[in-house]
């Protein structure tokens, strides 16, 4: 099974080098905390990582911790329950969550990677993503015979 995104991704010849190598999680760890807050997550965590799943939801560490810490830096389909899987193929493995990502956080730099691992780009980050979910959901849960929704 081939991984949805990973931190060793982003560290090509492109990433700044004045920036901390685990910036290049930044954004997964952002979807993941909005992930693990709406309930989105894989069973496999529930058990393994379960306190840390809570640390999160408290706020007590990120999503980017919670990636590195749990997820080796690497962000599975098992990461996910069923629900979160299909909206993650929708959005996210389809490049629209990092678009919305960087027209959220758009700011004077350089680089995506100098966006801050904190938690008010994330709450910025957490409306659109609440939001694409909310269409998400509308789209996936109408009937056949509802064409004009």
């Amino acid at each position: 099974m081939a991984s949805i995104d990973r931190i060793d991704w982003h560290q090509t010849e492109d990433f700044p080098e004045n920036v901390p190598l685990e910036n290049g999680g930044t954004h997964i760890g952002m979807y993941l905390n909005w992930i693990i807050e709406n309930n989105l997550i894989g069973d496999i965590h529930m058990t393994e990582s379960a306190i840390l799943l809570e640390n999160v939801k408290a706020k007590k560490i990120t999503g980017r911790d919670f990636l590195i810490k749990c997820c080796d830096g690497k962000f599975w389909a098992e990461d996910l329950n069923e629900i979160g899987l299909k909206f993650t193929e929708d959005y996210y493995s389809s490049d629209k969550y990092f678009e919305d990502y960087v027209n959220t956080l758009d700011s004077n730099h350089d680089s995506i990677y100098e966006y801050k691992n904190s938690w008010e780009n994330y709450e910025k980050v957490r409306l659109v993503i609440d939001k694409r979910f909310k269409d998400w959901q509308k789209k996936n849960n109408k009937k056949p015979w509802q064409f004009w929704k």
